[in-house]
């Protein structure tokens, strides 16, 4: 199984006012146990200030991954734009295995390349600037080592700049040479990646190579998506309602 963008908000303590929170634990529970491996492609939460506190404020999705592995079942994690600071800590606390911003596994029977798509985005320059220096490995040092007040400060100055920023949708999506040359330099046929917010399939010949790229769909209150792969290929299924 593989999903990506579910953007959890930290846990309510039960209260009932986080959908998406309740909705991945349900998941976690319930489908998601019929998996052998379940690959979280990137931006599972919202926002990510660091493993201090962030296990303590995601502690019950942090308990219903470990479930999950415990019972069995293999968890891969990618980091995402929003999550990229997810670090050793929380790989122990949940017991899944990070990996890195492209990786390759055979699914249905295909080898294919997993992201979490913000790579392929390079109409975007401004952010694969800002991108180079975040996955920076002393830039990250440095930042967990700030006081935990400080980071929440920069994590809210960050999506508060999103928010307020207007770029055209162009440049929002993937670039489509990017995704060519991606192709060709892993010399896949299939490509999975969330990110955009735009689940689709696109179908693409690379070289007399028919190769799929296939969309994630973020998580919605109305729409909580994952892809199932099996002997079969590939299935969009969606988390029934309780």
């Amino acid at each position: 199984m593989l999903l990506a963008d579910l953007h959890l908000p930290p846990n309510d303590g039960g209260s009932g006012g986080d959908p998406l929170g309740t909705a991945f634990r349900r998941f976690c529970e319930g489908p998601a146990r019929a998996a052998q491996r379940v690959f979280i492609l990137g931006d599972l939460f919202e926002v990510w200030v660091g493993d201090d506190a962030g296990l303590v404020e995601h502690a019950e999705d942090v308990a219903a991954i470990r479930r999950l592995v415990d019972s069995g079942v293999e968890v891969y994690f990618q980091h995402g734009n929003r999550d990229f600071i997810v670090g050793a800590a929380f790989a122990r606390a949940t017991g899944l295995r990070l990996l890195p911003d492209l990786a390759v596994f055979e699914i249905a029977g295909q080898p294919c390349l997993l992201a979490h798509g913000d790579l392929f985005c390079t109409d975007d320059a401004a952010y694969q600037r800002w991108r180079r220096f975040s996955r920076n490995r002393l830039a990250q040092w440095i930042y967990n080592r700030l006081p935990l007040s400080r980071r929440r400060r920069i994590a809210g100055g960050l999506r508060s700049d999103s928010h307020k920023q207007r770029k055209p949708e162009a440049i929002m999506d993937v670039n489509e040479t990017t995704i060519r040359e991606t192709f060709l330099r892993y010399a896949v046929p299939r490509l999975i990646h969330g990110h955009t917010h735009r689940p689709a399939d696109h179908h693409y010949q690379i070289e007399g190579r028919h190769c799929e790229r296939i969309v994630l769909a973020d998580w919605r209150p109305d729409r909580m998506e994952w892809l199932r792969a099996d002997a079969c290929g590939l299935h969009r299924e969606t988390l029934a309602t309780p």
